[in-house]
This record gives C-alpha cells, structure tokens and sequence, in this order.
C-alpha cells in the first residue's frame, strides 16, 4: 500500500499558479527609474512574498533610499501591466489540480493578496472551481505572510490538520508562513524568487510538473 493522502494541499496564488510577478516586477522597476532608483530582480525577489506595508519597507530596503510613495504610486500606475490579464496558469497548475481532485484531495489557496485580485484571476483562467476555500490577506485582518495567519485559516476553512497538509510555495515569506503554520513545505520558485532563500521547505521542485499526488503522499509520510 502506498503512503496515505495528504489532508489537504494549499496553494500560494502569485508567482505559483500564473506569474504575476514579472508584469508588477517590471512596472515598479520602470517607475522607480523614473524617479531615479534601480531596481534589480534580486532586489525585487525580497519583496515578493508580503502583504503592502511589508513590501514598501522591503522595496525602500532593496533600492537602499526612502522613498516618497505619492510619487512612486503616481509613476507605477502610469505603467501599462495589462498584459499580466493575458498570463497562462504555469507550467503543471492544471495537470496537478487534476491530480488532487481525482484522488479527492481538498484544495485551497493562502494568499497576502486580495480576494478580488484572486478571485478575478481565477475566474479568467477557468480554475475557481477547483479551490474549496480562499484564504486571502482582507479575510484575516491583513496579516500578510510571513504571518501564518492565512495558512491557519485555509486549513480551518477545509477543516483539516495542518502537519497532515501541504503547502506549495514560490517566496521566502511564504515559506516561512507556511512552516509557522505547521504544514509541509514544497518550494516551487520562479524567475523571480530563485533568487530569494527558500532553503527552509521541505522540499524544492523546479516547477509544479515535477510533483505528482504520490510525492506529495511520501513527504507527508516521512516529515521528520
């Protein structure tokens, strides 16, 4: 007999199901570099990962200068991102989610971002069906990752045990929310966050096409 199911697996949104980190990535490097700023993909891979007010304290950090967020807003939404509307679900979402809802596997997404954004972007790619449970940054009183509040509340919604769960995770703060939360790891970085520290799952893929049901069934098994 094989190792039993996991109670569930919770899906990270960006960067994880379709990448919405480039098209942002790119725009707040262009609007920074109108205001005078450079900003590398390193720098940006520290950002990835948290809820807003986070983030603005990483970005000021990863450009190494305080900046005025009136401006920069200004600049940012000057940007054109409207071809991360066109983005595809990455390499292995569809084929995995097929997976787990053949093998009755409850699934659900832990996000630092919004619900609307989530929701939006599911439906354009065919997938809200698929998740049982949304667990986004304005259902937990803004508590973004690193905090493990919405991990906690993704398996409450789903009415499992966390260190009986899986986590898929593309950034450090993500992985970090999903360890406090006491789940099981599997980092799946991007161009992005490869360039971030995620050393702390419990395992590393390359891409989603790399997991089947049966692995993530071991790594539940056998966590130390």
């Amino acid at each position: 007999m094989g190792n039993p199911l996991p109670d569930a697996v919770v899906f990270d949104f960006d960067g994880l199901i379709f990448d919405s980190e480039t098209p942002i990535y790119r725009a707040s490097a262009n609007a920074l570099a109108l205001l005078g700023y450079d900003l590398t993909i390193e720098g940006w891979a520290t950002v990835v990962g948290h809820g807003d007010a986070e983030g603005w304290a990483a970005l000021q950090i990863a450009v190494g200068s305080e900046l005025n967020r009136v401006a920069y807003d200004e600049a940012y939404e000057a940007q054109d991102r409207s071809w991360r509307d066109t983005q595809p679900a990455l390499p292995g979402v569809v084929a995995l989610l097929d997976a787990l809802g053949s093998a009755g596997v409850p699934i659900g997404i832990a996000s630092s971002s919004p619900s609307a954004w989530i929701e939006g972007h599911l439906g354009r790619l065919g997938l809200r069906d698929r998740f049982a449970t949304i667990a986004s940054e304005d259902r937990v009183g803004g508590e973004a990752k690193p905090a493990p509040d919405t991990y906690l509340l993704a398996c409450a919604d789903l009415g499992v045990r966390p260190a009986r769960s899986i986590a898929l995770e593309d950034s450090s703060p993500g992985v970090a929310a999903a360890r406090a939360a006491g789940l099981n790891v599997v980092a799946v970085p991007n161009e992005i966050t490869r360039h971030s520290d995620v050393s702390a799952a419990h395992r590393i893929v390359a891409s989603l096409e790399d997991l089947v049901v049966a692995d993530l069934a071991h790594l539940v098994a056998n966590r130390p």
